[in-house]
């Protein structure tokens, strides 16, 4: 029997599958991710010890309700051995010829709180020790910026004044709210390529002629409704990782996506932003991890801008994967244009 993990490692839902006696038979990429272990490890496990806590799993596999779909709320996930655990709504589905299909659709940890304040306990840590030795630089870049701006002539020297100026704002606002978090701002409607010219006005500062940065937009999309500053965060720190890897051309493409599915819902319309290069790529010794914070392939990286990427584009109610190999590296944002689940 063909092995079906080469066309469901396409898909970003996390997705295993166990034959009739109940044992995992494989999983595609985005489950070995999601659960940080090698998919090498997850074939004759039994599927219900996938179940964290409780045994709700174990009694779907062991004594099968009526009917082909079942569906568990909130079912913490975790390797046997291992202390980390997630959170996923998971929808079982029979194979033909027995076993089952389990589609993970990941939720928040803590659901009483807004996920937009919520890190993972090392990310809130490591980025708090962080803000409080950035204070005291920003605020000499913000001074000498402000000096600068009244000695310098013409509109491009005033323009790079006032960007750096911008960006000082932008990040201690940043640091602020890691240091004192609050509630997230409110989403305002927003031109998404006034957040993407931003970015590369960024990167061509950072860069140079040394990087061709290439704008590949849909002029037709709608305005989306989110947090500009962070999504220059999030974005900016996937165009630069791309620049640190090494590439030369470094390509924003936006398009419209329908009836997509991100976590547990369809969304009639979302965005569809690809950060492309051609770098080194993602390290494959990095691949089932590179989400999580302070995991990076450089001895000089913090390992904090994919996990702050992935953050933003939850507070969005929207998901960030990748594909890569060396030389083609893809990052995907999905952001709804409507937040059903605001309304459910």
């Amino acid at each position: 029997m063909t092995s079906p993990s080469a066309p469901l490692d396409a898909l970003a839902t996390p997705i295993v599958w166990s034959d009739p006696e109940g044992r995992v038979e494989g999983g595609n990429l985005a489950f070995s991710r999601w659960l940080g272990i090698s998919p090498r490890r997850l074939p004759g496990l039994p599927m219900a010890a996938l179940e964290a806590e409780g045994q709700r799993l174990a009694q779907v596999v062991e004594a099968p309700p009526p009917g082909d779909q079942v569906r568990l709320r909130r079912l913490p996930f975790g390797f046997p051995g291992s202390e980390a655990q997630q959170y996923a709504d998971v929808l079982l589905t029979r194979r033909e010829g027995g076993g089952w299909w389990l589609e993970a659709h990941p939720v928040d940890e803590f659901p009483g709180e807004d996920p937009a304040t919520v890190l993972p306990t090392a990310l809130s840590a490591a980025l708090k020790g962080l803000a409080h030795e950035l204070r005291n630089p920003l605020a000499g870049l913000k001074g000498a910026a402000q000096l600068l701006a009244r000695r310098v002539e013409g509109d491009e020297a005033r323009e790079l004044t006032g960007l750096i100026e911008s960006e000082v704002g932008r990040l201690t606002d940043l640091i602020d709210r890691l240091l004192s978090p609050q509630p997230a701002r409110a989403h305002e409607a927003l031109n998404i390529h006034g957040v993407l010219e931003r970015v590369l006005r960024l990167a061509e500062s950072d860069a140079g002629w040394a990087v061709k940065l290439v704008r590949d937009y849909d002029p037709s999309l709608p305005e989306l409704l989110g947090d500009a500053d962070r999504l220059t965060q999030a974005v900016w720190n996937l165009v630069r990782n791309a620049i640190e890897a090494g590439a030369a051309n470094v390509s924003l493409r936006t398009r419209i996506e329908r009836s997509v599915r991100i976590g547990d819902r369809i969304h009639a319309h979302a965005l569809r932003l690809e950060i492309a290069d051609d770098g080194r790529g993602v390290p494959e010794s990095l691949a089932e991890q590179v989400f999580l914070p302070l995991v990076s392939g450089r001895a000089e990286g913090t390992g904090l801008g994919l996990a702050l990427a992935q953050q933003v584009a939850r507070e969005h109610r929207g998901s960030l994967s990748y594909r890569s190999r060396p030389g083609h590296t893809v990052f995907t944002l999905l952001l709804p244009y409507t937040h059903e689940a605001d309304d459910a």
